[in-house]
């Protein structure tokens, strides 16, 4: 369940947006949210003392904007690297999600212009909702899981569950991208159905009892997944991002990872809708 979000603040509409959608749900009803806004370290005391002065002004801003329950929610205000600091109040808190604002910079982009989202992503292990600067942000009606056969998949898909849990104007779209199917192959509802990597997925949804339906298309993943969340005019994505970093480059960036070819970079780039990165340590 998700009781503790951690939202960093950037400011922007589009993060804010997403944010009270969320918690028109039923399962957000009783979620603590941390705003945290972080103050960049300062050549001269009297920058640093604005720096702080303008935090303190944006966070009591953005309670007033989301109209939030004082009961409800913390302010979080830090001074020094966002990267660094977003990651270190996620364990200190020990948040179940973290929600941050994203321009969606292709890879190279992102390491070359130091991308706060993007490092707190490869790093951290954590469930993470990315909302581009550049797309609209909307009720949550329609939530696409894309399912294959890794654990993180399915965590991914327990969590979108659990969110849109008691919301019957929701539904789950379980997307299965096979790449050994052309990718204009058109399949029968009753095949899709009968999609043997989708059996365990139909039967985590029916045991909630949510609103449910398949879909299986051919094609290359990453493409084909943010084509179908344009396609079926998606509200939210959901992607499992298995973590197979060896431990040892958790404390570091893992330029690898970075530079290659992850689905979970392309789709948090190319997907037209905010992306949920369902992360953890039990999905390596």
């Amino acid at each position: 369940m998700i009781r503790k979000i951690l939202f960093a603040d950037s400011g922007t509409g589009q993060v804010q947006d997403m944010l009270k959608n969320l918690l028109k749900l039923p399962a957000f009803r009783d979620t603590s949210v941390n705003i945290l806004h972080v103050v960049k370290k300062s050549l001269t005391p009297d920058s640093e003392q604005s720096g702080y002065e303008e935090g303190g002004k944006l966070l009591a801003q953005a309670i007033q904007d989301l109209k939030l329950n004082p009961e409800n929610v913390n302010t979080i205000l830090r001074q020094g690297d966002p990267k660094d600091v977003v990651r270190a109040v996620a364990e200190e808190i020990d948040a179940d999600l973290i929600l941050m604002g994203s321009r969606g910079l292709k890879r190279l982009q992102s390491i070359l212009s130091n991308s706060v989202s993007q490092y707190v992503f490869q790093l951290t292990n954590r469930p993470m909702l990315l909302v581009k600067d550049d797309i609209y942000v909307r009720t949550l009606k329609k939530v696409m899981v894309a399912i294959d056969k890794s654990d993180a998949a399915m965590y991914g898909l327990n969590l979108a569950l659990q969110m849109v849990r008691d919301y019957p104007g929701c539904e789950v779209v379980l997307l299965r991208v096979n790449p050994d199917l052309p990718p204009n192959l058109a399949l029968s509802q009753a095949d899709m159905d009968a999609n043997p990597t989708l059996e365990p997925a139909i039967k985590l949804a029916k045991q909630m009892g949510a609103k449910y339906r398949t879909l299986v298309v051919g094609g290359r993943p990453g493409a084909t997944i943010c084509t179908v969340a344009g396609e079926q005019d998606v509200d939210l994505l959901v992607l499992g991002s298995p973590d197979r970093r060896p431990s040892i480059a958790k404390t570091l960036p893992d330029l690898d990872r970075l530079l290659g070819t992850s689905l979970s970079d392309y789709v948090r780039v190319n997907s037209p809708c905010p992306v949920l990165l369902a992360r953890t340590e039990t999905s390596q």
